[in-house]
């Protein structure tokens, strides 16, 4: 069943109920990252092993994306600013409990100095630093769920993140 969630404004990263926070270091740039994550929305199901579609909808303003087991949700893009961070609130979704649900993706230039553990060939290169916010609200038992679910979403996160980064520095050698 398809269930309507409160809209939420970006403010709704920094003050949800439930706000689960996760990083990860990508050896891409920041530009080339955003371009996977905001304008190459097809591609995600490469990448991030949970999402089995994702395509933009109302002339990108939009994105239907479907994860593995069924989940599915409509989302509106609230923050597309180019190699800095990309933002979607959930409108419907089929998942029980959940109130309202907002992820952004901030993008900030790492750089790679020598003598850090980095991919070959990518010392003194710019790099990205990949931070998640996933934030939720809904009812006590669903916040207590996603709360346990933490380190089952942060794994799945720096798998995403790692091939992804895999899947750029594959083009740049292609």
């Amino acid at each position: 069943m398809t269930r309507r969630l409160r809209p939420v404004g970006l403010g709704f990263a920094e003050d949800a109920p439930t706000r689960l926070v996760f990083t990860a270091r990508a050896s891409a740039a920041p530009d080339a990252v955003y371009r996977a994550l905001a304008e190459e929305v097809t591609g995600w199901p490469s990448w991030f092993r949970a999402v089995t579609l994702a395509r933009p909808t109302r002339g990108g303003g939009g994105r239907e994306v479907r994860l593995m087991g069924g989940v599915r949700f409509q989302e509106t893009v609230m923050a597309a600013d180019p190699g800095l961070r990309y933002a979607y609130r959930v409108d419907e979704t089929n998942v029980p409990g959940v109130r309202a649900l907002l992820e952004e993706w901030l993008l900030t230039p790492a750089d790679h100095s020598p003598g850090t553990a980095t991919a070959p060939g990518t010392a003194g290169t710019p790099g990205t630093l990949v931070r998640w916010t996933f934030a939720a609200d809904g009812p006590p038992a669903f916040r207590l769920a996603l709360t346990a679910a933490r380190p089952g979403l942060g794994h799945s996160f720096r798998t995403a993140v790692r091939a992804l980064d895999a899947r750029l520095a594959a083009r740049t050698r292609g």
